[in-house]
């Protein structure tokens, strides 16, 4: 079961969450691999059926460093919606992947074709994917920089 506010599909109406799989087919990662680079072409996204998959940033004298997990029911990616199309981080299977893989331009070409299936995917993107994401990483900036629990202020 997917934890709540994780559930990508399920932040879409029925019709929308059945066009958008009406695009889709399937892919498998084993564990280990890449796949995506930061920087790289967003021509593609994920949503997991099963797995785990590492988000990663390279950080230089540090080599790649895990910002976020993700697991079944979750989107992966979004820099295939926005311009320049580029993906923001990288990604690699931390356990073997099953998931949906959806053609970037396809949907993109459909979301400006159908208004309101347009409006649907967006929101669901920004909900679960951005929203999620930027809390996620307020969080983590707490934990580096707010105050030490056990000093003073």
């Amino acid at each position: 079961m997917t934890p709540a506010g994780r559930d990508f599909l399920g932040e879409l109406p029925e019709a929308h969450r059945k066009r958008l799989l009406g695009f889709s087919r399937d892919a498998s990662f084993a564990a280990g691999g890449r796949i995506f680079d930061e920087e790289g072409p967003a021509d593609r996204f994920w949503v997991l059926r099963s797995g785990q998959v590492a988000l990663d940033v390279h950080v230089p004298g540090r080599g790649s460093v895990v910002v976020e997990t993700l697991g079944q029911g979750e989107l992966l990616g979004w820099s295939w919606l926005f311009a320049p199309y580029r993906w923001h981080l990288g990604a690699r299977a931390g356990r073997p992947v099953d998931a949906w893989e959806f053609s970037a331009p396809e949907v993109r070409a459909a979301i400006d074709a159908e208004p309101a299936f347009g409006l649907a995917v967006t929101r669901a993107v920004a909900q679960v994917a951005i929203g999620r994401r930027l809390q996620a990483a307020r969080f983590r900036l707490l934990d580096l920089y707010g105050p030490d629990p056990g000093g003073a202020e």
